[in-house]
């Protein structure tokens, strides 16, 4: 029996897993790159030198947004392979594609790090955000469809929740987007409050309360 090397490849969802982590690994740790150490000339002052490091606050908070941002997608894509226990070389590649704009969150943070003023950079870091939230959801769909994914459990409620789950928070997203247009600092603000309630399910937590 002849078998085409499509129907043999990418079998191993560990793999998949595998490099997924390593990725994740290594744009994380890039983040903190950006946060450099100020050069000073001459001898400061405490005061002065606590006004150097204040100054690099604004890299801090863009660092804190990305990391989490990172973590978020991370978390993201680890409940997908909960479920998903079969795999093909297409799924391998839209992996690969949503790893790829992974790989670059260390640029648009390095960008939005330099021109956090500009409402230029801040779209930007938002595109970055949606592509990592398409290509997630291509991923998952394709899975689904290609009957990937566990079959025990309740399919249909798990997929809507997966799914219910990108398509709000990159509605919030885009929200926060837009809030560059009264001030750059308001959108990185409002993007972190909504990372932050999907990291610890705050608002999820108050509505079982």
């Amino acid at each position: 029996m002849k078998l085409s090397y499509n129907k043999i490849a990418g079998k191993n969802t560990q793999r998949i897993e595998a490099i997924s982590d390593g990725i994740f690994a290594v744009a994380m740790t890039l983040l903190v790159l950006e946060i450099k150490v100020p050069a000073a000339e001459g001898k400061l002052t405490e005061g002065e030198l606590a006004h150097v490091l204040l100054a690099q606050m604004p890299r801090f908070l863009v660092y804190f947004l990305s990391f989490m941002t990172a973590g978020i997608f991370w978390v993201g894509q680890s409940a997908q392979f909960a479920y998903i226990e079969k795999s093909d070389r297409n799924l391998n590649w839209l992996s690969l594609l949503f790893l790829l704009f992974v790989s670059l969150l260390p640029f648009s943070t390095a960008f939005l790090s330099d021109y956090t003023n500009y409402k230029f950079a801040i779209f930007v870091y938002w595109f970055n955000i949606l592509m990592l939230g398409v290509s997630l959801y291509i991923n998952w769909s394709y899975a689904v469809r290609q009957r990937f994914v566990e079959t025990e459990s309740d399919l249909e409620a798990i997929s809507g929740a997966i799914k219910r789950r990108i398509i709000v928070a990159q509605l919030l997203y885009f929200a926060g987007a837009l809030l560059c247009f009264i001030n750059t600092y308001l959108s990185i603000g409002f993007i972190i409050l909504v990372q932050l309630n999907y990291a610890f399910g705050i608002v999820a937590g108050r509505r079982k309360q």
